[in-house]
């Protein structure tokens, strides 16, 4: 390999890429890795603890999918969850997303605010809404979110979509911006292009977003499991 034409940065890079690579690969074989090879293992376990894990081969998962009435109903309710949650996260993030770019007084303002839930932490995004739900929306009612596994799925479900949507909507709102000047500028003048410039946002937006949004959001559905 011929390095003389090459700067002396990318020189070193492409001599020392392996230390630059390796506290990225250690954090992720600690953080992810080495706990996920645990928990397949221990599913295939009877264990109180680490120490004292017995190997049992599968029936761990044929005791879960014979209890009809517990575990295959919740993860059933789970990937309810998942898909609807998802949906409704996608399609309110892409419509803010589509008036925001139209670069009205204050989109900046509007933004800030829409993404602010994002920042909030689980425990006191929890207890708020918890609060708000049970003492204000619900207690004319003379019921809880507990009162039925309805009203905690669809709590959870506005929970979910207040503090999922804003970011969400950042994303979008990247890829609404990546389309060329040209295309917009030409969508303007000529309404007959309107329908081609929104069939190009879609399509800029689409594959890759929608992937990393399931990415994203996959890492809230994957621990959960609501039971009845």
């Amino acid at each position: 390999m011929n390095w003389e034409g090459d700067m002396p940065m990318e020189r070193d890079i492409r001599r020392y890429w392996p230390v630059f690579l390796l506290p990225t690969m250690l954090a992720f074989a600690i953080g992810f890795l080495i706990p996920f090879v645990m928990g397949l293992y221990l599913s295939f376990c009877d264990f109180t603890t680490l120490s004292n894990a017995t190997f049992v081969g599968f029936g761990n998962y044929v005791r879960a999918f014979e209890d009809s009435g517990g575990f295959t109903h919740a993860l059933w309710f789970t990937a309810l969850f998942a898909g609807l949650s998802t949906a409704l996260i996608n399609l309110f993030g892409l419509m803010v997303a589509l008036l925001l770019v139209r670069g009205f007084k204050g989109t900046n303002v509007f933004r800030t605010v829409f993404f602010m839930p994002n920042l909030i932490g689980g425990i006191v995004l929890g207890w708020l809404w918890q609060v708000i739900l049970n003492y204000g929306v619900l207690a004319p009612y003379g019921v809880t979110l507990v009162t039925s596994e309805w009203y905690g799925f669809w709590g959870l479900m506005t929970v979910m979509l207040w503090q999922q949507a804003g970011y969400m909507m950042i994303i979008y709102i990247s890829g609404l911006q990546s389309i060329p000047g040209d295309v917009t500028e030409a969508a303007a003048i000529d309404p007959r292009l309107q329908l081609c410039y929104r069939f190009l946002s879609e399509l800029s937006i689409s594959l890759s977003t929608i992937a990393y949004v399931f990415q994203i959001h996959s890492q809230y559905v994957s621990c959960l499991c609501i039971p009845l």
